[in-house]
């Protein structure tokens, strides 16, 4: 087990550990599949266990939408740690790309062995660090950022605040990506309120929204600096060079969504 100690945690006089939920482990009968929850009735993360690098839930292989425009990061950065699936995938298939992941309950660190994630190294770093103080205080630019952090109440209001978006914004390199998944349910009317902010911090053009379809509980939100990349009339279909062709395969449902949200932003905006 390899927690990196963030002396940033300490300055900014982040709770103790004992004031973390404790999330738990459970796996089904049948050995088939791993799962991080903080209550039952939410998955936090979910793994198979004869794919545990895969990302099983639909959201993820949305996330991951930003191949179609960044395929060859150099740097991503995650916030949220959970049962580590888009650090494990973006390990193994984007073998370029070095990761920092911020992690603000140490609980959930501990865990990390149980879902098979690979120790820290030159190329991986988890930090027990809050999200919002990573963007806030970037040790570097990245490509790209992947903000999928909620804890047992759902989404923080540290990482949905105006400010954060701002943040996110100025720690991302002048072509980066932000991707954010976002509780977007019909209980869930602050979902608007936070896509406004992402859009206030982007620009309209700048922003594509892609929801989960006929479930409705997750939509993911991509962001870039550079606005002219959502107004290109075509992007590469093309499996990245050296991407894994099953796992490649396996996302085409995402990307397909990616590629419709994509297809209805351009006609909103007139392009189409």
């Amino acid at each position: 087990m390899s927690i990196v100690p963030d002396p940033i945690r300490a300055e900014h006089n982040e709770p103790p550990a004992d004031e973390h939920v404790r999330p738990y482990v459970y796996q089904d009968q049948a050995r088939t599949v791993r799962a991080l929850h903080f209550s039952l009735s939410e998955i936090q993360s979910r793994m198979r266990m004869d794919d545990p690098d895969g990302l099983d839930l639909a959201y993820t292989q949305r996330m991951m939408g930003f191949l179609l425009w960044q395929p060859r990061p150099a740097s991503i950065a995650l916030i949220g740690l959970g049962g580590g699936s888009l650090v494990k995938f973006c390990h193994r298939h984007l073998p370029g790309s070095t990761l920092r992941v911020a992690e603000i309950n140490p609980h959930v660190i501990a865990l990390r062995d149980d879902f098979g994630i690979p120790p820290d190294s030159a190329r991986l770093r988890v930090v027990c660090q809050d999200g919002a103080v990573l963007v806030r205080d970037p040790p570097q630019r990245f490509d790209v950022l992947l903000v999928d952090g909620f804890d047992w109440e759902g989404l923080p209001d540290a990482l949905c605040s105006q400010a954060f978006y701002d943040d996110c914004a100025g720690a991302l390199t002048d072509t980066g990506w932000l991707v954010a998944n976002l509780p977007s349910s019909a209980s869930q009317p602050l979902f608007a309120v936070h896509v406004a902010r992402i859009r206030q911090t982007f620009g309209a053009d700048a922003v594509l929204v892609v929801g989960d379809g006929e479930r409705g509980t997750n939509s993911v939100v991509l962001a870039c600096r550079n606005a002219q990349a959502l107004r290109r009339p075509g992007i590469s279909t093309r499996r990245p060079a050296g991407f894994d062709v099953g796992a490649w395969a396996a996302l085409q449902p995402a990307m397909d969504a990616v590629r419709a949200a994509l297809g209805a932003h351009q006609s909103e905006i007139g392009l189409a």
